[in-house]
């Protein structure tokens, strides 16, 4: 057997014979490991005096660009999270305000206390991934709904409980779980009316995409969300690109024939 023989196992697999469909990148780059493994085992054990599958990489999925929703649509699912002002709903509305002006991941913030909060420099301590804590600036909106929802709306949910110093409470004083937030997320999303799928970390990304869209720098963008990487973050420099040539197209007078 030849590499010319593997590569063209891969590109049967990526392009299908009339018989069998095409592989996705992923199904396809698995097979190729598992031949490539097996070929470095003969070659080990003195079955082969060559690798032919040495050179032949697995394919590389596409990068899949994070999905942001606009600014417009954002201020409307806030606005959907807090129309009202019982404890619950103020509480919905700091916990998403604190998601989209923090960039924060769901675990990140369902796991807050009060004591993280520095109420007087308006900034808050995060605990990422790999125990890893942050200082990140909390955003006047942010600020003003955490704040309605401290004097408004904690201490009705914590009369509920044993006392504990997380700080988005459920309706029985324990601490919000991450299914819960969700579950705040999606119904905010339903009464906002938004057609596009909205997760937590749509919050995160398009926090990220809107901070980039307004001139920040995309290492302080990485340090506000917490990527060990910059190279995680340039992702969303990505989508701004997208969104230039998008605008340059519709815009620019010479931009189409």
């Amino acid at each position: 057997m030849a590499e010319a023989d593997v590569a063209g196992f891969l590109a049967l697999l990526r392009e299908g014979d009339g018989t069998h469909p095409p592989l996705s990148t992923s199904s396809a780059g698995r097979a190729v490991v598992a031949v490539r493994g097996l070929h470095r085992f003969a070659l080990r054990e003195g079955l082969t005096e060559v690798d032919p599958a040495r050179e032949v990489k697995p394919p590389v999925p596409a990068r899949r660009l994070p999905k942001a929703i606009s600014v417009e649509d954002v201020e409307r699912l806030l606005e959907a999270a807090g129309s009202a002002q019982t404890p619950r709903a103020l509480r919905d509305r700091a916990l998403l305000e604190v998601l989209y002006g923090t960039g924060a991941r769901i675990s990140e913030a369902v796991g807050l206390a009060v004591d993280d909060l520095d109420r007087g420099s308006g900034l808050v301590r995060l605990d990422g991934k790999g125990g890893k804590q942050r200082m990140v600036p909390v955003g006047s909106y942010a600020q003003r709904a955490v704040e309605a929802y401290l004097v408004g709306g904690r201490p009705a949910l914590a009369a509920a409980g044993r006392g504990t110093p997380a700080l988005f409470l459920n309706a029985r004083g324990g601490r919000l779980s991450r299914q819960s937030a969700w579950s705040v997320l999606r119904s905010a999303a339903t009464r906002a009316g938004l057609t596009v799928e909205v997760s937590p970390h749509t919050l995160r990304h398009s926090f990220a995409t809107h901070l980039l869209d307004g001139g920040a720098d995309v290492r302080v963008v990485q340090e506000l969300l917490g990527h060990a990487s910059v190279t995680t973050t340039q992702v969303y420099t990505l989508v701004t690109v997208d969104r230039l040539r998008e605008v340059y197209a519709t815009a620019h007078p010479r931009a189409r024939s």
